[in-house]
């Protein structure tokens, strides 16, 4: 079916740095590099504007005029390169927070979260490039300097390289139901983001002693609305009690879950006062 240029204008505007017209239009790819980027943080968003009629026209581009491109080499694109390298970067970045605790991280981890951002740019569009070529070139440059951060800038730059290199345009294929391209997108965003909130999971619990700390200003605003106040704390304890709920007490103490057992006895310990002064004031 053809696509419309209002209804890919009104999902820019309205889900653009969800990748939400990309999605529309076919290029799936390059909706999976806004969902993780949120739209190239916003200014790549914002640059398709004016780029929009030409991604309509190409989604309806006959399957003829897309196989006779089949034998061409694409045009070397500056744009492209640059985005390749910034992407791989923001990947080993990511990788680096989430993955660094890994045994050969520098070796395997660092390496392939780069080559993969290095990838996903080169397959935006009508365009791919070579998948082993690309992710050796990160492989072999990772080794040269194993354990420094600073690897990703070389291994990104090899890898965009490499991609430019090997570019080349998409094989024609048969079109698949929206339901596997979003079971696909799902499970390449939750391997994205799944890493990455468990490190920030672990970071926060170290924090949340100072959370209980502050927390008793905060709910003390609330002191003069009876009805908002339990609804407030009911809400902050519940992780607690969903995790309560799903594997019981016992194993709740160990490990990270220990700062959101004394999150809950403060903020119990600040309910049992509440109680008390008002059977003061009742009782004097």
């Amino acid at each position: 079916m053809a696509k419309g240029l209002l209804v890919t204008y009104a999902l820019w505007a309205v889900g653009g740095p969800a990748g939400l017209h990309h999605l529309y239009l076919g290029r799936d790819s390059h909706a999976l590099l806004w969902m993780l980027t949120l739209g190239g943080g916003g200014l790549g968003w914002l640059w398709e504007f004016w780029k929009l009629p030409s991604f309509v026209a190409q989604a309806n581009r006959t399957e003829g005029q897309r196989q006779s491109s089949g034998g061409r080499t694409p045009p070397l694109s500056l744009i492209r390169f640059v985005a390749q390298m910034i992407v791989g970067i923001y990947f080993g970045l990511v990788a680096l927070i989430s993955l660094s605790f890994m045994a050969n991280f520098y070796i395997v981890g660092l390496p392939l979260a780069v080559g993969l951002g290095v990838l996903l740019v080169a397959a935006v569009g009508n365009q791919t490039s070579d998948f082993k070529n690309t992710l050796g070139a990160a492989f072999l440059t990772s080794p040269l300097f194993y354990g420094r951060p600073i690897a990703i800038l070389p291994i990104s730059l090899a890898a965009s390289i490499t991609a430019q290199k090997h570019r080349r345009y998409k094989a024609s294929v048969g079109s698949e139901t929206l339901s596997v391209r979003l079971y696909r997108l799902g499970l390449a965003y939750l391997a994205f983001t799944g890493p990455l909130a468990y490190s920030a999971f672990c970071n926060t619990a170290a924090t949340l002693s100072y959370v209980a700390e502050t927390l008793g200003s905060f709910l003390s605003w609330f002191s003069f609305f009876p009805l908002l106040g339990p609804l407030t704390e009911s809400f902050l304890l519940l992780p607690y009690r969903v995790w309560m709920l799903l594997v019981g007490d016992p194993g709740f103490s160990s490990g990270y879950f220990r700062e959101w057992e004394k999150l809950y006895e403060f903020v119990s310990s600040f309910q049992e006062e509440k109680r008390q002064r008002a059977y003061q004031l009742l009782f004097p």
